[in-house]
């Protein structure tokens, strides 16, 4: 089925209406003939004589009637069927425009949702860190510490006496040089 625009809809079913008042005005006139012709035959004859005329007239006028009332019937289912398209196009419209709304809330609070997570990364990020650091520093003081415990045992191995600063040697001082009131 081919989908119309609610603009070519209103033009349809303007036109119909148009069509259907027309019809309506033609069978008003044919009900007011036949009418006419039925009162004007009260007479006692139970069969009254109508002119060939008027009969192959009222004929055709049965025969315009039917098809009025066919043509009626069509445009009624038509018009049934349509206001179904309608009311589940309108449908439609509506999940779409609640969808997009709520896609829209979405991306505006996608920024802060990004902003919060981003934290919540780094935070484990620079904790890790931290961490990391913390451990390089006690790797380095334990260094510093091995590599003096070498110096002394290498010292002592190779026999050299270094001088102890702070210490009275037995006759033996030295000296530091000073910078003077620098």
């Amino acid at each position: 089925m081919q989908k119309l625009t609610s603009q070519q809809l209103q033009g349809e079913m303007s036109r119909l209406n148009e069509e259907l008042k027309m019809r309506d005005q033609l069978i008003q006139q044919l009900s007011q003939e036949l009418f006419r012709l039925v009162k004007g035959n009260t007479g006692i004859v139970p069969t009254p004589i109508v002119p060939e005329g008027y009969q192959s007239q009222m004929q055709s006028f049965k025969e315009q009637l039917n098809e009025v009332e066919q043509q009626v019937t069509f445009y009624q289912e038509q018009i049934s069927e349509r206001d179904v398209e309608i009311y589940n196009l309108r449908h439609s419209v509506q999940e779409l425009t609640d969808r997009s709304q709520m896609l829209e809330q979405v991306v505006q609070e996608l920024p802060e949702v990004y902003r919060q997570k981003f934290s919540e990364r780094l935070a484990q990020v620079l904790e890790k860190v931290e961490m990391l650091q913390n451990e390089n520093r006690q790797l380095h003081t334990e260094l510093q510490s091995v590599n003096y415990r070498l110096a002394v045992r290498n010292r002592q191995a190779s026999g050299l006496d270094l001088p102890a600063f702070g210490q009275a040697n037995s006759g033996s001082s030295v000296e530091m040089p000073t910078l003077g009131n620098a």
